[in-house]
């Protein structure tokens, strides 16, 4: 398995990755600060100083970085949609070779 697959399915079919609600988000940058996996970016010249702008390199069900986040801004799709998802993909045929 190669580390651009994640159960044998091709990590951009994944679609795990944290979403920012910016209502919530006071732009405290824990969660870029924390995250190794540069996920996040900070974008000074725009409105929303924080997105996330490298999805696939998000590891496939960590939610570590929500934990960093005081004012709970960021949030994960369900883990039990994520699995039936690589599920299906993977008995469709779609899965990496």
């Amino acid at each position: 398995m190669s580390e651009n697959t994640f159960m044998g399915v091709p990590r951009e079919k994944v679609s795990w990755f944290p979403t920012i609600d910016y209502q919530k988000c006071n732009y405290c940058m824990e969660c870029d600060k924390f995250c190794p996996h540069h996920v996040f970016e900070r974008r000074e010249a725009e409105e929303r100083k924080l997105v996330v702008a490298n999805p696939n390199n998000c590891v496939v069900f960590c939610r570590a970085c929500a934990k960093t986040c005081g004012p709970d801004a960021i949030s994960f799709p369900e883990k039990p949609a994520i699995v039936a998802m690589i599920k299906r993909i993977r008995e469709e045929g779609q899965a990496a070779p």
